[in-house]
């Protein structure tokens, strides 16, 4: 599954100019969970991310070639949650080397499809305590508030980058995971937003082949996509 490689070799430069930091995963590093959808009220918040009419912008983006996502890892661009001292700009991306998900089979690209959406809806199930994630699925945004209880137990991209890792790597279809948190306010978040409505165009796309596309490419309104993106247009009229 290929179909996003082009989006993955755009991110690092769009996450800004500073050099990230890194951490490889340890599923002990991970924040607690809380079980469930946490309430931070406003009171009890350190700050926000993605607030107060900051850019924002969240997606995932799966592959199978092992040049582009070769190991677990967490990158931060920009100054960690302690470091902050104010609401500011928040990008997460979640970049995910899989399996062999597809083939020419028509059963086999429908499995596929489902094992891209199963990954992306993984976002909705993590909940670090002390973290509350609100996402938006019409605008590809992810806004984030913390707590200062949180904060003060030492809360960290990483730990909170450890605690998705750890919830995609359930999934066996997952072979590696780099989960990226951008607070860089020199980050291009226009081209955040672009990739994320890519990858949205390519998800439509494949559901879209699955419900069976136009013929005629002239007549077909995702023809832009087939275009831009290697192996789609394959994809397409293999199903055909």
């Amino acid at each position: 599954m290929n179909l996003y490689n082009s989006i993955i070799e755009r991110v690092s430069a769009l996450c800004g100019r500073t050099a990230p930091k890194r951490w490889d995963y340890d599923p002990a590093l991970a924040w607690p969970d809380a079980g469930a959808f946490e309430l931070v009220m406003q009171r009890d918040q350190a700050l926000e991310l993605g607030g107060g009419g900051k850019p924002s912008v969240n997606f995932t983006c799966v592959t199978t070639d092992p040049r582009l996502v070769d190991r677990d890892e967490i990158l931060v661009y920009g100054p960690d949650l302690r470091e902050l001292k104010a609401d500011t700009p928040f990008l997460r991306i979640s970049l995910l080397r899989v399996g062999d998900i597809e083939s020419d089979d028509e059963d086999d690209t429908e499995q596929a499809f489902r094992a891209i959406q199963e990954l992306d809806f993984v976002k909705y199930r993590v909940f670090p305590k002390g973290y509350m994630i609100r996402t938006s699925s019409d605008s590809d945004r992810e806004q984030v508030r913390v707590s200062k209880a949180a904060l003060r137990g030492g809360i960290s991209f990483a730990k909170v980058g450890a605690a998705f890792i750890k919830a995609y790597r359930k999934n066996p279809n997952v072979l590696a995971a780099r989960v990226i948190f951008v607070t860089d306010p020199g980050a291009d978040f226009a081209a955040a937003r672009k990739c994320a409505k890519d990858v949205k165009d390519i998800t439509l796309s494949l559901s879209q082949i699955l419900k069976g596309m136009p013929t005629d490419c002239g007549s077909c309104n995702l023809k832009p996509i087939c275009d831009e993106v290697e192996g789609m247009k394959e994809l397409h009229f293999g199903r055909k």
